[in-house]
């Protein structure tokens, strides 16, 4: 394999790395589709969205399900752009914080509903050893690498396609992360499918197949306000999580997990039970923005975090097979980024649900493995699903 991805333009390095995990898919999985095309309930609609100052186009597309829920994916950074939902009384409201048009999400904004990789959340020192070969990373947070370095999944553009699912419809977005990108070694051919189902739920689905052994976390950014985006702080949703521990970290500046799973029991991030996370945020230093171990312990598809909005009603599941989840509560908004409508977004006005292995997982041994090799499929998938009451 590794050979053949040296005599063969990387396009078709592409092609063949995506046939290699595809052959494993189920019948049903997503097929391409022409815009418009489907289910009467479902709707795809494909545009312009702008240019990048190379010239390079970027398209965004519309998914419409039976309810009117509305999703809005864009090929930069294959960004969740926006997510309609209703509240109680039928109102739409975008719930997703961001920008309204290509310009603000190419100047400086915190990963705002972006595909994260080649590994979402940090490494420590921007270095890992695999196979006896250490690889060092590009370092863009402190010492560490976050997010996947200094241009990420979340800073290129992908290819997408309209597709329709066994259950609703949606996109497929394919990009080809080459070797040493960042620092990582290997081709990586990556697949993200987003569907919006007539059950309410955003599905993303995660593919990935590599030449060479590399570590692979990906995820989504997208930063949530169930009383719709710009309309305050979030402090008043009532949170849940599916978890009995959190992995320490060093410190609150430089959130390096330490390799300790520590209980939350008896601590401000026990959220076993519902809680309001405003209510005991002032008890953690810099505000959440930790990794919670989920009890399903991966590998399976289970409810990870439940959160509820009093004032609209609104109630989004987060469900997963990942091992962990990171909250974080927007601590680094301080109203400098301005975005939809002109409104300066300021301090807790979103929080965010990453599903996720954890963060340093290649220098933690005692964490799940995140590791892929030839011959091998990441996959993984992750569902957000709203209700009201």
């Amino acid at each position: 394999m590794r050979r053949a991805a040296r005599a063969v333009p990387l396009t078709i390095l592409l092609s063949l790395l995506i046939l290699g995990f595809s052959a494993c898919k189920k019948a049903a999985g997503p097929q391409a589709l022409s815009s418009g095309e489907g289910a009467s309930t479902m709707k795809t609609k494909r545009e312009h969205f702008g240019r990048l100052a190379d010239g390079t186009p970027v398209e965004i597309f519309t998914l419409t399900n039976a309810h009117g829920l509305e999703a809005r994916i864009m090929t930069y950074g294959a960004i969740l752009v926006s997510l309609k939902v209703p509240d109680r009384n039928g109102a739409l409201a975008d719930v997703n914080l961001g920008f309204d048009d290509l310009k603000g999400y190419l100047g400086t904004h915190p990963y705002f509903g972006a595909i994260i990789g080649r590994y979402g959340n940090r490494i420590g020192q921007a270095r890992f050893t695999l196979d006896g070969v250490e690889y060092k990373l590009a370092a863009n947070n402190n010492a560490n690498s976050l997010h996947g370095g200094i241009k990420g999944f979340d800073k290129v553009v992908w290819t997408g396609e309209a597709v329709k699912t066994e259950h609703g419809t949606g996109v497929r977005l394919s990009y080809l992360s080459k070797d040493k990108e960042e620092g990582f070694p290997g081709n990586l051919a990556v697949t993200v499918v987003y569907t919006l189902t007539d059950a309410d739920e955003l599905e993303i689905r995660y593919e990935a197949a590599t030449d060479k052994a590399t570590v692979v976390n990906l995820t989504n950014h997208a930063y949530w306000n169930l009383k719709g985006q710009g309309r305050g702080d979030v402090l008043g949703h009532v949170l849940q999580i599916e978890a009995d521990a959190i992995t320490a970290v060093d410190s609150a500046a430089n959130l390096i997990p330490t390799g300790e799973i520590v209980p939350v029991a008896g601590t401000p991030f026990d959220f076993t039970s519902p809680h309001a996370i405003g209510e005991r945020i002032g008890r953690v230093e810099g505000g959440y923005d930790h990794n919670f171990v989920l009890r399903s312990g991966g590998g399976v598809f289970a409810l990870a975090a439940h959160v509820e909005e009093p004032e609209s009603g609104r109630v989004m599941e987060v469900w997963t097979d990942q091992p962990g989840i990171q909250l974080y509560t927007g601590n680094f908004l301080d109203g400098t980024v301005i975005g939809k409508g002109g409104v300066a977004y300021q301090k807790h006005f979103a929080l965010c649900l990453e599903t996720q292995h954890f963060p340093d997982s290649p220098n933690q041994p005692g964490f799940p493995s995140t590791v892929l090799r030839p011959g091998q499929t990441y996959r993984t998938v992750t569902a957000y699903r709203f209700s009201t009451k």
